[in-house]
This record gives C-alpha cells, sequence and structure tokens, in this order.
C-alpha cells in the first residue's frame, strides 16, 4: 500500500491525513484563513505519528478545486514547496471528486451529483457514477458553476456537498441529501486508482482548479500565499 500524505483547505474545513501501510493517522478542523498557519505543523505532527520523512512518501495528494480561492492557493503552494524540496509527485484531486467519495464512502451512494457553495448566490456541481467510472467516479463533464435553482439531479441520483444550509429548498428538493465535504480521507481512498490512472504531475505542473475565473488576488490572499510558501521546512540530506 502507498505511503501517502493528503490534505485539503478548499472549503472552512481543514483536513490532513497520513497513510503509512493499514495505519491512518488524521486531523479535521478549522480552516479558512487560519489554514495558511496551520497547515505545515500539522502535516509535519502528522508524519511524525507515522514514523515518516517526507522523502519517504509515494505521492503527495491535494485538494486541487473548485473552492476557496485562497484556500487553493494555500493547498497547491504548500504542495509544491513540500514536493520540490522532497523529491515526491503531486496528486492533484478535485474536490468535488472528494465530496462524491465521501458520500459513497458514508452513506452508500452510488450515484452522485457533487456540490460545494461557491458563494456570491452560486454553486460548483459535478457528477460521478461510481457503478461505472473504474473506481474514479466516472465524472460526467468538467465540473459547472451554476445558480441553485439550474441544478439538476436525475431521478434517483443523490445530492451531496456542502450547500444546503445556504440554499435549503432552492436545491433540487426531491433528491437525497448528504451533508459532507472533501477530507483528505476521501482522497487517500482514491488514491490508489489515480495513481494507477497516472494522475501524478510534477510540483512545477500543480495549479489550482478555480472554475470561477479571477484576476486580481486580494491583499489578504497574497498574504497567505507567500506566508504558506515560506513556511515549507527544509528537507535534510
Amino acid at each position: 500500500m502507498p505511503r501517502l500524505l493528503a490534505f485539503d483547505t478548499s472549503t472552512e474545513h481543514l483536513s490532513v491525513a497520513v497513510r503509512h501501510g493499514e495505519r491512518l493517522f488524521m486531523h479535521s478542523g478549522a480552516g479558512g484563513a487560519q489554514a495558511s498557519s496551520t497547515l505545515i505543523p500539522l502535516i509535519l505532527q502528522l508524519l511524525a505519528q507515522a514514523g515518516l520523512e517526507l522523502a519517504a512518501l509515494d505521492a503527495i495528494a491535494f485538494g486541487r478545486g473548485p473552492g476557496s480561492f485562497t484556500g487553493l492557493r494555500t493547498a497547491c503552494s504548500v504542495a509544491q514547496g513540500l514536493a520540490f524540496g522532497a523529491g515526491v509527485p503531486l496528486l492533484p484531486v478535485d474536490t468535488l471528486l472528494a465530496v462524491a467519495e465521501e458520500a459513497r464512502h458514508a452513506f452508500g451512494a452510488r450515484q452522485v451529483v457533487a456540490v460545494l457553495d461557491a458563494r456570491m448566490d452560486q454553486l460548483y456541481a459535478a457528477r460521478y457514477d461510481f457503478d461505472g467510472g473504474g473506481g474514479l467516479g466516472g465524472a460526467d463533464g468538467e465540473p459547472l458553476l451554476l445558480a441553485p435553482e439550474a441544478l439538476e439531479v436525475p431521478a434517483g441520483w443523490s445530492l451531496a456537498g456542502n450547500a444546503f444550509a445556504a440554499y435549503g429548498p432552492r436545491l433540487a428538493p426531491a433528491a437525497a441529501r448528504h451533508e459532507v465535504l472533501p477530507t483528505a480521507t476521501a482522497m487517500l481512498r482514491l488514491a490508489p486508482a489515480l495513481l494507477a490512472a497516472g494522475r501524478t504531475v510534477d510540483a512545477a505542473h500543480a495549479w489550482p482548479l478555480y472554475v470561477r475565473d479571477k484576476v486580481a488576488q486580494t491583499t489578504d490572499e497574497r498574504a497567505a500565499i507567500k506566508a504558506a510558501a515560506l513556511a515549507v521546512p527544509p528537507v535534510a540530506n
């Protein structure tokens, strides 16, 4: 079984996990603005608990988006810094796929429309069919950005994600609903199939998946990215 680190900062929830053989070490808690300062210490803490050095990992999985712009940039910058220093390949994971996998694992949902709150009265959404996807969910097209009322959920499919509190009955009221987030443990479950499919990338090619275009970064976002990059520790030879 591969030795893996996974983390997601795409929502207000921070999720980190390390797998070493059959052992799993994980942390979940508040993310958002805190993620840039807490992510690296948590990663190092879990690696120490697992008895692993960064360079011993087979891959580093991270949530590439869609999601919070600041959160995605934090995840990418930390992943790139760790990978450059340790010479470890990166495994970008779509956050909506992680949402669908969490619904599959926790609730047995096999056909899932995954949604994440995109703010500004919009959703990120994508369909995943685990009965026909070879273990990867069988994505039905690229992630979409749309209004809650525009979301279509096929008959018999489940709706999963974090948008129910914000949009309530505006979201396909007839569909079964599962309140879940993209978690690092979901990414670890997805990782073997993604690795087998050759989805790893070099650190230089690990980029966020935004879906919604944005030209400029805010001052806070630039500061968060800089802080995350400066916090990456050197790798001992």
